[in-house]
């Protein structure tokens, strides 16, 4: 699926976001790498479950044809300073709902890219008349929880001591979902 193209200024620089397309998929290949490097609220730690430029491309592509999935990226002069994903399912007793997922340099915390990109993909889910959205947010990560919550994410469960980090302590996994009562 595809979104026209916005921008947005934040204090000493201006992004777009937009749909992604085939130019980006080798930058999202290192871009990706270079996330799990600087937080461990993702699931990977940096280069595991590596996707190469052409992988991107392949998912790109299959995004842009799924009626429920969108991808966007947020980018400072071509730039990518980060990315989110809404995948959806054909399955018929699951249509109706999404998994989002998101992330963001490190540099560009704090300038409401993440929160750019979340509400733009529930406005998106809003539009397509999709229900539910879901996620999944380490319990450590208190500034996304907060986000989620105020933009109407609710907590559904919790997956315990489900992610080691690098400290050696075990951390649990918040279930979050967003009801759209589109029906």
């Amino acid at each position: 699926m595809k979104i026209s193209e916005t921008s947005y200024s934040e204090g000493s620089f201006t992004y777009v976001m937009r749909t992604a397309d085939l130019r980006d998929a080798a930058q999202l290949s290192k871009v990706r790498v270079k996330i799990d490097d600087e937080t461990e609220n993702m699931d990977r730690a940096k280069g595991e479950d590596f996707i190469d430029e052409h992988e991107f491309a392949k998912l790109i592509l299959a995004d842009e044809r799924a009626r429920r999935n969108l991808f966007l990226v947020a980018a400072v002069q071509d730039k990518i300073i980060g990315y989110s994903r809404c995948a959806g399912s054909e399955l018929r007793r699951t249509t109706h709902r999404i998994e989002f997922g998101v992330c963001v340099l490190k540099d560009y915390w704090g300038h409401h890219v993440g929160t750019r990109l979340l509400d733009r993909s529930i406005a998106w889910a809003d539009q397509q008349g999709i229900r539910k959205i879901t996620l999944n947010v380490l319990e450590t990560n208190t500034h996304a929880i907060a986000l989620y919550k105020k933009m109407g994410f609710a907590v559904e469960g919790v997956l315990r001591e489900d992610k080691k980090l690098s400290d050696g302590n075990y951390y649990s996994t918040m279930i979050m979902g967003r009801l759209n009562n589109c029906d």
